[in-house]
């Protein structure tokens, strides 16, 4: 049997299944106590062992963020003038968001069809055992990687990744690479294989017109005095419109580069809503190469039990998801001046980047090595993304260690990753494993390509 068939058959066997159960066992919840307790025990007890076995020494560090938790680093060195692959997960996972339905527990992995219950599996268990197993698997094969391995863990990443940033910066000689090559995010589709370079980040911005201590009675004060809940209702309309078209150009990426439209002329998006959004960029290009401007909260005196009274106060949370190539500094300002020009200089704005956007550009020479390895072990042609929809730390890895970055994920858009009811679909840990096998069995034929 040959490496990918064995990588197929690890699957179809139930191995992977199992041990993947004992992973999701684990309640690595990084917001709560308890699961601070079970993050270290699950990197002295799943992935210390399992990074051993690939010959790493294994390191823990200290997070110089005391928000954060700690990192695990494996380094294995075969030779100094062989490539140097990273690799990265993150050990925790979200805090329970409800109830899952009966039969599921979120800490025992459950089987019903091709679907996987439980937290982690996709997000990011199953994703990163999956580079775990085809590493193994391929050492097993060849008694050696045919190029130095380093993997990355860290154990705050569904908090923000905090200490994640200066941990890089201050440990460069100690994450130096060539390349990244990650897993975190979905697929395209579940049944499209995926190859993305890189995250759009997100900028929360806060709306606030108070303008008055106390509600006032409607009849008495309406029409002569001014309704801070009807006044943010139009400052929101002045910034995004009905149709969810951003109105301010300084929210806006400068262009979008010729070379990832080429990239996304071919993939397909199955929009719900056709009439939603800039309707001079296909789906795809809103989803993956431009900025969206949504309300994520909205309130104003109380809707469960209204009163006739004016407000004296209304706020907004509202969220700019944006590309690489956005001045993120000039958001906030914008906001204010846009605003003021209006007529709304009573709404306060404040805008904080919650993460940062960032991409490998679509022409490093990585990309198509990459997409030469895949070509023709996936069932189908493998759709290459500039970037995903969501937020992952990729800036740490393009804009602080200089590396390009390949993520090739292994789940779904589907696969509930932070709600009740998360899973992995089996067929898409079978295809992932062979995928990522074959990735990693490429790295040690790939060309010499300079360091960024």
């Amino acid at each position: 049997m040959d490496l990918l068939g064995k990588a197929r058959a690890h699957v179809d066997s139930g191995a992977f299944f199992a041990e993947l159960a004992t992973l999701v066992s684990y309640p690595t919840v990084s917001d709560a106590p308890e699961g601070r307790v079970a993050i270290e025990a699950y990197l002295d007890e799943v992935l210390t062992p399992r990074l051993k076995a690939l010959g790493c020494e294994v390191t823990t560090h200290p997070n110089p963020d005391p928000a954060g938790g700690p990192f695990l680093v494996g380094v294995r060195a075969e030779g100094d003038d062989l490539p140097t692959l990273l690799c990265y997960g993150h050990a925790d996972v979200v805090g329970e968001a409800g109830q899952w339905r009966d039969g599921l527990d979120p800490w025992t992995l459950t089987a019903d069809g091709d679907r996987w219950y439980g937290r982690g599996t996709a997000d990011n268990k199953g994703q990163h055992l999956i580079n775990l197993t085809a590493l193994r698997l391929l050492l097993e094969e060849r008694g050696t990687l045919g190029f130095n391995l380093k993997f990355l863990f860290e154990t705050g990443e569904e908090i923000g990744s905090p200490g994640l940033t200066e941990f890089a910066a201050r440990h460069r000689h100690l994450l130096g690479a060539d390349v990244l090559i990650a897993s975190d995010g979905p697929r395209l589709d579940a049944a499209t294989p995926t190859l993305f370079l890189g995250a759009r980040g997100g900028v929360r911005i806060t709306l606030d017109v108070d303008l008055r201590p106390d509600a006032c009675h409607s009849g008495n004060w309406g029409g002569i005095l001014r309704n801070p809940a009807t006044t943010l209702a139009a400052a929101i309309a002045s910034l995004v419109d009905g149709h969810g078209r951003i109105q301010v150009p300084e929210l806006l990426p400068p262009e979008l580069p010729d070379t990832v439209r080429a990239a996304l002329a071919d993939v397909v998006v199955d929009a719900p809503d056709e009439t939603w959004g800039d309707q001079r960029l296909t789906p795809a290009e809103r989803l993956y190469g431009w900025n969206t401007l949504e309300v994520l909260a909205l309130g104003a005196g109380d809707p469960g039990r209204p009163v006739n009274a004016i407000p004296g106060r209304a706020r907004a949370v509202l969220q700019l998801r944006y590309v690489a190539g956005t001045d993120v500094g000039a958001v906030a300002p914008a906001i204010r001046e846009h605003l003021a020009t209006r007529g709304f200089p009573m709404v306060g704005v404040t805008a904080d980047a919650t993460f940062l956007a960032s991409r490998t550009p679509v022409d490093d020479p990585w990309v198509s090595w990459a997409r030469q390895a895949l070509d023709g072990v996936a069932e189908k042609p493998v759709a290459l993304l500039p970037n995903f929809g969501g937020g992952l730390p990729n800036h740490v890895f393009t804009d602080v260690l200089g590396l390009a970055t390949l993520w090739l994920p292994h789940s779904y858009p589907g696969c509930l990753q932070h709600a009740p009811d998360e899973h992995l679909l089996a067929p898409v840990a079978r295809e992932g494993l062979a995928l990522a096998t074959a990735l990693f069995a490429a790295v040690s034929s790939a060309p010499p390509i300079p360091r960024r």
